[in-house]
This record gives C-alpha cells, sequence and structure tokens, in this order.
C-alpha cells in the first residue's frame, strides 16, 4: 500500500514538474549540424597588389561536416538573449596556370596548392518578438559578432597566411508560421550591409520545423551564408550552402 502511494506521489511530483517546465518554458540550447559546401570564394590579398583568385573555381574544395552551438534565455515571454559559436573550415587543393601573390609569398604556376578558409563565429544576440500569435511569431533585434577568420595558401616549400578578428554588428530577424499544430515554417538569421558597400554579411536559415511536444523542436532546412570585405587590406566575398538540422531544447 505505501508503495502503491509513493509511485502515485512520484508520478504526479513528475506530471507536475514537466507541466511547470513547459509552461514556464525560459532556458533553451540549440544545435545545428549538417553538410556545408561552397559557391563562389574570391580572394584578393592585399586588396591592391594581391592576385585575384577563386578557392573553388580555381582549385578544388571539398564540402565538409559542420556544426553550431547557441544557448539562451527568453524573459517576459518576448525578449531573447542568446549566446552562439560556430566553428567553420573548408579545404581547397589544386594547381592554378598562373603565378599568384597571396599575402606575402608569390607561389609559381602549375604548382600544387593546398588552401584553408577558416571562418569561426561568435555572437551575442538580443531580439524582441513585438508579434505573438498563434500561429505566427516575428521578432526583431541586434547581434555583435567576431570574426575570427583566416585564409592560408602553401606549397611543398611555404605558406602564406592571413589572419583576421573584428567585431561586426548584425540585424537579427525571426518570422515562425505556424501552419499546423506540430508543424511550422521558420525563417531567421542575422544581416547587415555596410553604406559605402565595402562589406556585408549575411546568415539566414530557411527550415520545417516538427514540435512532438512543447519544449522541443526538430527542424531541417537550408542555410545560406554569405559576404565578405573589400577594403584596402583584404578582398574576399564567399557563398556558402548549408543542409542542416537541428534540435531545440526548452527547459
Amino acid at each position: 500500500m505505501k508503495k502503491t502511494k509513493l509511485i502515485t506521489l512520484l508520478t504526479t511530483f513528475t506530471l507536475l514538474f514537466l507541466g511547470v517546465s513547459k509552461a514556464y518554458a525560459q532556458f533553451f540550447i540549440d544545435f545545428e549540424n549538417g553538410w556545408v559546401s561552397s559557391g563562389y570564394n574570391d580572394v584578393r590579398i592585399p586588396n591592391e597588389t594581391g592576385t585575384l583568385f577563386s578557392l573553388s573555381k580555381d582549385l578544388s574544395i571539398d564540402s565538409s561536416y559542420f556544426f553550431r552551438v547557441r544557448a539562451g534565455y527568453t524573459f517576459g515571454g518576448k525578449h531573447t538573449i542568446s549566446l552562439f559559436a560556430a566553428p567553420l573550415s573548408l579545404e581547397a587543393t589544386g594547381e592554378i596556370d598562373g603565378n599568384i601573390f597571396f599575402f606575402e609569398e608569390e607561389f609559381a604556376k602549375n604548382t600544387p596548392l593546398k588552401a584553408l578558409y577558416r571562418f569561426d563565429s561568435y555572437r551575442a544576440t538580443y531580439r524582441y518578438d513585438f508579434l505573438r500569435k498563434p500561429k505566427w511569431t516575428v521578432g526583431i533585434g541586434f547581434t555583435a559578432k567576431i570574426r575570427d577568420a583566416e585564409i592560408r595558401v602553401e606549397d611543398d616549400n611555404k605558406s602564406s597566411s592571413k589572419t583576421n578578428v573584428g567585431f561586426v554588428p548584425l540585424i537579427n530577424f525571426r518570422v515562425e508560421w505556424r501552419f499546423a499544430e506540430s508543424l511550422s515554417l521558420l525563417l531567421n538569421g542575422d544581416a547587415l550591409a555596410s553604406p559605402g558597400g565595402q562589406g556585408r554579411a549575411e546568415d539566414v536559415l530557411l527550415a520545417l520545423v516538427f514540435r512532438p511536444q512543447d519544449n522541443l523542436g526538430i527542424r531541417l532546412g537550408y542555410r545560406i551564408l554569405e559576404g565578405g570585405a573589400d577594403v584596402d587590406e583584404v578582398y574576399n566575398f564567399a557563398l556558402l550552402h548549408f543542409a542542416s538540422a537541428g534540435v531545440t531544447l526548452s527547459f
């Protein structure tokens, strides 16, 4: 009898705890992974004296596995803050039918080359959801991004590497349309372009989200990452395509 009462008590407590967790879900963690491939990736370093070449056309750039992690907190029903990390690197190989001068070294034509394109991103975001309806959520905010980037070219005898760490302000946005009880279409990302056309950045996801329960979201989608800079020191514009799968857990 006592055992039955104990089981009943524990079951009731567990159900109440789960109900409270769902009703007052505030913290969340999001994990995304998949496969990334390169569109264009044009490089000239230094911008004035370097050789313009393409990591994806003049060389052969491999597709690669990627992952991203975000942790955040939603308060007041409409305010969300989050921290985000996304390491990313792609490798390229091949020969170029002309001499190239990259950063501090010159590489002879028809020499087997290896190249690395690394673009690690760390972000802090605040977003305000000004529209929250049963079928629609729309929000806009601000992202402070730290970019840790590197482009490296090397042959059997020498290597030249250009690194850059910098701050990038971005506009954050999120639009979600819940067209069925457990299904929604999600568009979100960070994006901004400089007024003078010297640089831009877009990181945008379009995904189908399935929610088997209130505090769990599973998604499949397509992400695009595009942008670069045209300044005295560097010319580099790249387009990356992501086949993405992710999961968000709230608690």
